[in-house]
């Protein structure tokens, strides 16, 4: 059993379609949850969840940034100015309204485009920019572990750059990689969810089903031991979604529920 209590969290975005995610936080709130996420990044919206989670007395601990594109930051040209300057516009509303970090993809894909100078410079650009600004700049596992492994090593000195483990990314793209041990030094906050995985020799599907913890295949036991090893005392964070088929029958107390009760099992491994 985990002898560390750690924060349980959601993504507020997780009743995206049916209701607003500022109007989900007081939902989380009533489920148990004390920490939460979101996708929005526009200052506007940003800043009126900041306000209605500090009402709740909420934690909101990371914005994730837009990754649509992502793959343009290794390319010539100037189409990676969109993904570009939608990272560092997270990084601003992170800013402006206290919340410590962003967190972004790096690449997208398997067949993503190669690290290259251009590329890093302008990863570069966003390390230097988010640490001016105050802001924790964490990277998320995907499927090409060497692209993201080049980074948190290029950026080893910079106290603000940090690690996101996504563990249903781990599960269906990259189940035999030991992300929390590797980066475990640089480890900052979770995704947690779960999918089914898939073969190696399957390259086509995408296996990315972000269900609710034990709707899929994943061992939570051995992400919480290596976690606790680890000393990780950040969040338990959930990256789930009710739109998903699997759950469209509930109604929203009812996901948000059943979505606590699962992490709050997690946490007691």
């Amino acid at each position: 059993m985990s002898t560390i209590k750690r924060n349980l969290g959601i993504n507020a975005d997780c009743l995206r379609g049916l209701v607003s995610t500022a109007d989900t936080l007081p939902l989380i709130k009533e489920a148990g949850f004390v920490s939460f996420f979101t996708n929005e990044y526009l200052p506007d919206e940003v800043a009126a969840i900041k306000e209605r989670a500090d009402a709740l007395q909420l934690n909101f601990e990371f914005i994730h940034a837009p990754f649509r594109g992502i793959n343009a930051m290794w390319l010539s040209g100037l189409e990676y100015l969109t993904i570009f300057n939608q990272i560092k516009r997270s990084i601003d509303t992170a800013a402006d309204n206290g919340v410590p970090a962003v967190i972004t993809h790096v690449s997208s894909g398997w067949n993503a485009p190669a690290v290259n100078d251009l590329g890093l410079s302008r990863y570069d650009e966003l390390v230097l920019y988010a640490k001016e600004r105050g802001v924790i700049l964490a990277f998320e596992n995907l499927r090409m572990v060497g692209n993201l492994a080049i980074l948190i090593d290029r950026y080893a000195h910079f106290d603000n750059v940090r690690f996101c483990f996504d563990s249903g990314h781990e599960h269906c793209y990259t189940k035999t990689v030991d992300w929390v041990d590797i980066f475990a030094d640089k480890l900052y906050c979770t995704h947690v969810h779960d999918n089914h995985s898939r073969s190696f020799e399957d390259k086509a599907s995408d296996g990315d089903e972000h269900l609710l913890p034990f709707d899929g295949t994943y061992d939570y036991a051995k992400m919480i031991h290596k976690l606790d090893k680890n000393g990780y005392t950040g969040s338990l964070m959930l990256e789930v979604f009710r739109a998903m088929p699997k759950y469209q029958a509930l109604t929203a107390e009812a996901f948000l529920q059943t979505a606590y009760e699962r992490i709050e099992k997690i946490s007691k491994l």
